[in-house]
């Protein structure tokens, strides 16, 4: 398979390279990433500054794109100039944090699967549960075994998949569970701090919310050690609304 590698971590990230080391064995792939973290851009592109990209070598000397711009910049500029076809799949991650939830509005990472789909080229993003994963290897296995399915199988129309691997041996892994987006709220807090000069500034925190043991939401699925899978469409309209709303007489 010709295969396209993106993230929202930078082209030097370990989950990415992971992924190429693992890819790159039986597959041609090549690799159009930002050139520094751009984590919770979501599906920001650029508009008003010059998108500049940058030839680096990767581990083996091959070839990689770094790009100044977001995770959906790169799909854009890979399919538009960069490359001399689409390619067969696009794969964005591999995240450290999982991706679920709320945050998946929020996600580089996601994002550039979704654009990919946009451009009807089957894609998923991956994240791994753990901002100190230790086990990017397995978690790339994994991505080839799924990716091989996707091809068998096909996706539907502007859908991709978002997939949450829990940081543990693949023997330890409770399964594959495929799931929805939890819609719940996060805890969210800023912390007021004064700087040197005494002028206000803000952080910003959140954790996700206790679900529980509804292993029919991702955020559940990965925290009981199941790989969680869940199917995301592009489109966004409110369907059943539609209706409802013709009635408002507007």
């Amino acid at each position: 398979m010709k295969i396209l590698l993106t993230n929202d971590d930078g082209i030097w990230a370990e989950g990415l390279l992971a992924l190429y080391n693992r890819f790159r064995e039986n597959h041609d792939v090549t690799v159009v990433a930002p050139d520094r973290e751009r984590s919770a851009v979501s599906h920001a592109i650029t508009l008003k500054t010059p998108l500049r990209v940058e030839k680096v070598s990767l581990n083996n000397g091959d070839k990689g794109y770094a790009v100044n711009g977001t995770p959906a910049d790169c799909i854009k500029l890979s399919i538009m100039e960069l490359l001399d076809s689409k390619p067969d799949m696009i794969i964005s991650g591999i995240n450290p944090g999982a991706n679920v939830g709320i945050n998946v509005n929020y996600s580089g990472t996601v994002a550039a699967a979704r654009e990919a789909a946009l451009y009807d080229i089957p894609s998923l993003a991956i994240s791994i549960d753990g901002f100190k994963s230790k086990y990017y290897e397995e978690a790339s296995i994994f991505t080839e075994t799924l990716s091989a399915k996707i091809i068998e199988n096909g996706l539907p129309p502007k859908t991709f998949l978002n997939v949450n691997i829990p940081d543990i041996p693949a023997e330890q892994t409770a399964g594959v569970i495929i799931g929805k987006q939890s819609l719940l709220p996060l805890d969210e807090a800023f912390e007021k701090r004064n700087d040197p000069r005494e002028y206000p500034y803000f952080w910003h925190s959140c954790d996700l919310p206790k679900t529980g043991n509804n292993l029919e939401l991702d955020q559940s699925i990965i925290f009981n050690n199941y790989i969680s899978i869940t199917p995301i469409r592009c489109d966004t309209t409110a369907h059943g609304f539609i209706e409802e709303l013709k009635g408002w007489n507007i």
